[in-house]
């Protein structure tokens, strides 16, 4: 998942509007030589969002020449939250990377109290002169992963289990059946919301009611493998989110949306370190070319003519495609996106409506 676990009223009404915006002064500088700590949300293998973290950071480890400690399974609770930060910092660390939404608040309160500490946040909300969240367009490649999904179809009849009605929910699904529709006309996505980023049970009963419903490929934005594995055992196809899910349904996936950390925290933290680093006011939002997001492709049942077609579309997103390009108009007949526009990124976190082709459950 992406925007993690969100607790509370507060919290929806947030990410409705999207990340907030603080005016950011100087570039920073850190105090001392980089020294990195994570902290983790889940527990390291916990088969998607923290799982891509932890295996990115090998590779962070390598390119910055350190070593990166961590601690894993921190909640989202400031009571958690705070000493497992600030032990990191007693100990010499002034680069704290978090991995949750529900970091954000606590993670403000901490950049303000040590301003010569770096603060950067995945799927955080807030941003500040030492504090930068930072999230994927996911968009991209789960349109990507819907043009497999329609490749792949015999029905035309997708489903896709998710987490909540959120932007960076919605967006993902949109995109999907947009994709779907590239290569099948007449596809159609189905979508059952589990309430849950992380629900095995939740899941494994979506996913069953879809292809009771005649859904031939499964997608997800959900946080486990659970959609793919059921989608294995009830002999469909699947496309999974985080991390390459053939691992766990070898058969059934056909493809994942999967993070790419180290590409865009790489860069990020060189930045850092050479004092050059500027927050931004909505915080980083990087897409496939800046390496925030990418498709791990493509399993056996995708023909090779639609796998050519998959890799074109990724390399034209890489070169500037916009997939929310106009004119878009949902399901109802309004214009969402007029022609020769591109929906803004404030308009793509609150995006609360679906393109034709969506079908939600109530």
């Amino acid at each position: 998942m992406v925007i993690k676990h969100i607790l509370g009223l507060a919290a929806v009404a947030t990410l409705a509007i999207g990340p907030s915006v603080t005016a950011n002064a100087d570039d920073f500088t850190l105090s001392g030589p980089p020294k990195i700590a994570f902290i983790y949300f889940g527990p390291k293998n916990d088969g998607g969002w923290t799982q891509a973290f932890d295996e990115a950071k090998p590779k962070m480890e390598k390119a910055l020449n350190t070593k990166i400690p961590f601690v894993e399974s921190i909640p989202e609770d400031a009571v958690q939250i705070r000493p497992a930060v600030e032990q990191f910092i007693k100990r010499g660390s002034n680069i704290i990377i978090g991995t949750a939404f529900g970091y954000s608040d606590t993670f403000k309160q901490l950049a303000e109290k040590y301003p010569k500490v770096a603060f950067l946040d995945g799927s955080g909300t807030v941003n500040g002169s030492n504090l930068q969240s930072f999230y994927g367009r996911t968009y991209q490649s789960q349109f990507l992963c819907g043009m497999a999904a329609g490749a792949a179809s015999k029905t035309g009849k997708l489903g896709f289990v998710a987490a909540h009605p959120f932007g960076v929910v919605n967006w993902t699904i949109n995109a999907f059946e947009m994709g779907a529709k590239l290569m099948n006309p007449k596809a159609t996505t189905t979508v059952v919301y589990t309430g849950s980023w992380n629900d095995p049970v939740k899941e494994r009963a979506a996913a069953s009611a879809l292809i009771d419903q005649g859904a031939d490929v499964i997608g997800q934005h959900v946080d486990s493998p659970t959609p793919q594995i059921v989608a294995q055992e009830r002999g469909v196809f699947g496309t999974g989110h985080h991390r390459d899910l053939r691992e766990f349904a070898p058969k059934a996936t056909l493809c994942s949306s999967v993070w790419t950390w180290d590409k865009f925290l790489i860069p990020e933290l060189k930045e850092v370190e050479a004092g050059k680093w500027k927050t931004q006011p909505y915080g980083a939002f990087p897409g496939m070319k800046e390496g925030g997001t990418d498709i791990a492709c493509c399993g056996d049942a995708v023909p090779k003519e639609a796998k050519d077609k998959i890799m074109a579309e990724r390399t034209a997103i890489i070169d500037g495609k916009q997939i929310y390009a106009g004119p878009i108009f949902d399901k109802d007949g309004k214009q969402r996106v007029a022609s020769g526009q591109v929906l803004s990124d404030a308009d793509l976190w609150k995006m609360d409506w679906f393109v034709p082709g969506v079908i939600t459950q109530n």
